[in-house]
């Protein structure tokens, strides 16, 4: 992924975040001071229904990530850098986090459905956090869940076969327990920046 496509998505997410949740300011806990928010206010204008398949074959479903906040990053197991570095990091948050990130899913779904099979997601992620779970699915039930969630998604030098990779958005994506959209982690933000917007995502469950 080129630096100028990281940058693009990190600024269409900082957009996404400003023109949905405006100051995205909020009262917190009972001392009656006014903290800003890390988050958004919760929106149905990003997500929606999916159906693609994780790494174990197992059949999943927007519906099956109800119930626990999650964190889901769009990529692909061929990607040279920000996946593997943004992969390599989950496991950083998560230890971060302790016992609390039982409370968490993490989903990687890939954007290259012709080349990531179940078999391929299975062996790329026991490199990296055994709790990252990795979804998959045909080309067109891919088409579907990268257009709902408003993921940049573009082949670059296609006409090199099986070798070319693909620019996409690089931001993580955190979804409350009712599956509702509520921020970015913009890719390589600063770790206490993340891991307090995490433990915001957790307390609003």
């Amino acid at each position: 992924m080129s630096l100028k496509t990281i940058r693009l998505t990190a600024y269409v997410a900082i957009a996404a975040v400003l023109i949905l949740g405006g100051a995205a300011f909020a009262i917190l806990g009972g001392s009656g001071l006014s903290k800003p928010s890390l988050l958004i206010p919760p929106t149905t204008t990003i997500g929606g229904p999916f159906h693609l398949t994780d790494q174990t074959g197992k059949p999943v479903t927007d519906k099956d990530l109800l119930g626990k906040p999650a964190a889901m990053f769009f990529g692909y197991t061929f990607c040279p850098d920000v996946c593997p570095t943004t992969l390599a990091e989950v496991g950083d948050w998560l230890k971060a986090l302790g016992p609390d990130a039982d409370k968490l899913q993490f989903v990687f779904v890939t954007v290259d459905p012709e080349r990531d099979t179940q078999d391929k997601l299975k062996d790329y992620l026991t490199s990296f956090d055994p709790r990252i779970r990795g979804l998959t699915g045909t080309p067109q039930e891919t088409a579907a869940i990268v257009k709902d969630y408003r993921v940049y998604v573009k082949k670059t030098h296609p006409e090199s076969g099986s070798d070319y990779l693909v620019d996409h958005t690089a931001a993580v994506y955190l979804m409350d327990s009712k599956g509702r959209f509520v921020g970015f982690i913009n890719y390589q933000e600063d770790a206490s920046k993340t891991i307090a917007k995490l433990k915001e995502l957790l307390a609003q469950g």
